[in-house]
């Protein structure tokens, strides 16, 4: 697709940002048609560079599966921001851009002579968002962590796993993945959509402990009640049953959500005729709920027996929320779903060759994003953009090359 037909062309990112919560923030950006401009350096390399799985399994900056689906349609350069002439190259690159992003520690930017003070006297209208994880403020603004530890501060482990039990992670790093890129895009969006009527731009502060916090709404407000609140496993304040329950095979499983008495009488019908669905203490909503570790372990004594999809179709088709449970190599190579919808895109890299990326996930009628690129190599497009958009003549860069500022 031409850049031209994309919501956010003529959009200029400097991306500073590394890891998960930033690059995930832009990359749906630059997808949508932003020039997102990824600042690097290659002595400090993104750690997510050389983070697993890798391309047949041979590890490499080049070969990370994980940094390349979270950076697609970006450009790359590196630059040495220790140096005087480096940082001078990323604040020219930040007088061409609209946006600058960064999720380092409070004070980095700052001490670098790229802070939000420094970045608006050679761009007065940038939009400028930092993301340190506990804010600029507060007892605890020069905490650093990652994905875990933001869980872990931010109340996501506290409500996980079961009862009387260690708390356990999500499966993946939530806070990087969901809330604190999903608040800061929006942040940016309407930052820009404001400095499009008034003509100003806008700092931005996002603590991602605090969009962590906002994914636990319903627990906030029954804590602020003095309700105890703690793991649940898979129990919920409404419906019976609802958890996760065997199925015939090694490791399936079916997920199943009854909520109402008609959904209930519905669930009965498809396991059979077993005796203790119509006990009367299974009749209500309450009951249910009441008598729901007897009701689980009856429940998984059925369905034991069942191939997971069958049993999710027979229970959807009833009106029952059911799924069988998807491990990722499902969803990669047999989800039908996915296929007709086309949500995994090939794009070729030039060093692990053809390779499968997300596609974003929602779906414009006018103005569809585009995985353009796959993600670049470190450094790739130094001399592009050094060149030709910050007007670098070709023997001054080349120097600064052989002296490691740019490259």
């Amino acid at each position: 697709m031409m850049g031209t037909q994309l919501p956010l062309n003529g959009i200029r990112i400097a991306d500073f940002s590394w890891v998960g919560a930033g690059p995930f923030l832009t990359k749906p950006l630059a997808d949508h048609g932003a020039d997102v401009i990824k600042v690097e350096s290659r002595t400090r390399v993104d750690p997510i560079r050389s983070m697993a799985p890798f391309r047949d399994g041979v590890a490499g900056v080049e070969r990370s599966g994980y940094f390349a689906n979270r950076n697609t349609s970006k450009r790359s350069i590196c630059l040495d921001l220790k140096d005087s002439r480096g940082r001078e190259l990323a604040l020219r690159l930040i007088a061409v851009s609209d946006v600058v992003v960064n999720n380092f520690s409070p004070g980095t930017m700052d001490r670098l002579g790229l802070g939000y003070d420094d970045a608006r006297v050679v761009r007065p209208d940038v939009v400028y968002l930092e993301m340190p994880m506990m804010g600029t403020e507060g007892p605890h603004r020069d905490c650093r962590g990652y994905g875990l530890t933001i869980a872990a501060a931010g109340g996501l482990l506290g409500l996980s796993g079961y009862p009387d039990r260690p708390p356990v992670g999500t499966g993946t790093n939530y806070p990087d993945h969901v809330p604190n890129p999903l608040h800061g895009a929006v942040a940016v969006l309407a930052a820009l959509r404001k400095r499009r009527r008034t003509g100003q731009g806008e700092y931005i502060e996002l603590a991602q402990l605090e969009s962590t916090v906002n994914a636990i709404g319903p627990a906030v407000v029954a804590a602020a009640r003095g309700e105890p609140v703690g793991p649940a496993g898979n129990d919920d304040a409404v419906a019976a049953p609802h958890g996760v329950y065997p199925c015939a095979g090694e490791d399936n499983w079916c997920a199943m959500a009854v909520f109402d008495d008609n959904q209930w009488a519905a669930t009965r019908l498809v396991l059979g005729a077993v005796d203790w669905a119509h006990h009367a203490q299974f009749d209500t909503v309450d009951g249910r709920r009441r008598d729901r570790a007897d009701l689980d372990r009856l429940i998984a004594r059925a369905t034991v027996g069942w191939d997971a999809d069958r049993l999710a179709t027979a229970l959807t088709t009833r009106g029952v929320a059911a799924s069988a449970v998807r491990h990722a190599d499902d969803l990669v190579g047999r989800d039908p779903q996915l296929r007709a919808r086309g949500h995994w895109v090939t794009l070729h890299h030039p060093v692990m060759g053809p390779s499968i990326y997300d596609r974003t996930p929602y779906r414009f009628s006018a103005t569809p994003g585009c995985l353009r690129t796959p993600a670049p190599l470190l450094g790739a497009d130094s001399r592009d953009v050094c060149t030709q958009l910050l007007g670098l003549p070709d023997d001054t860069y080349e120097a600064l090359e052989q002296q490691k500022v740019v490259g």
